[in-house]
């Protein structure tokens, strides 16, 4: 075995439902003379989301530098979908806000759509916002998914003028919008007079 079955494995066991399983096969990995990589361990975060161990998720992106191991922005993103899928959503801001001091790591799409998910999840359509403006003033193009999540959150919160207004930013960006995203429009509007 070497570190690309090990990584493999974890992943396999993650994907499968059996975290304990992924995370014992990590923590094996040393025992063995192997060291873990970037891969292994974000193979081992992902398995922390389905287990609900966030702090372990954090706790293994901390020891990454320890080990020699760069983390890059799927490790990122493992950890901040672990926050986010487990009602963490405050630790997955603040991990997208410390990235680039505390890891050199410039959030990228795929970081800023998974903390906009998870603050979408939890009904934050305010912090969904001011995440989508942070986006696009740090230069990263906001994509379908991004105003999924955003739709999501503002129609399932009454704001049809917000709605609105993001179909104008879509329409800027040149963003075509999908069918959730008109069937949001349409049912945010409902109530008004003034379009039905």
């Amino acid at each position: 075995p070497n570190v690309i079955s090990y990584s493999a494995a974890i992943s396999a066991c993650g994907k499968s439902g059996q975290w304990e399983r992924a995370l014992e096969l990590f923590d094996s990995m040393e025992g063995r003379g192997l060291i873990p990589d970037a891969i292994s361990y974000s193979a081992a975060m992902s398995a922390c989301e389905k287990g609900g161990l966030w702090e372990k998720a954090l706790e293994l992106l901390g020891t990454m530098g320890q080990n020699g191991v760069a983390p890059d922005a799927l490790n990122l993103n493992a950890a901040i979908e672990a926050f986010g899928k487990n009602r963490q959503w405050e630790k997955a801001l603040e991990l997208l806000d410390s990235a680039e001091k505390s890891f050199g790591l410039r959030p990228n799409l795929i970081n800023f759509n998974s903390a906009i998910g998870a603050c979408a999840r939890h009904g934050e359509y305010k912090k969904t916002l001011e995440l989508l403006g942070l986006m696009e003033s740090r230069g990263v193009k906001p994509d379908l998914t991004t105003f999924n999540y955003v739709f999501d959150v503002c129609e399932k919160h009454g704001q049809w003028y917000r709605i609105l207004l993001l179909l104008e930013s879509m329409k800027r960006l040149r963003v075509e919008p999908g069918t959730f995203i008109l069937c949001a429009v349409m049912a945010s509007c409902r109530g008004d007079d003034r379009y039905f």
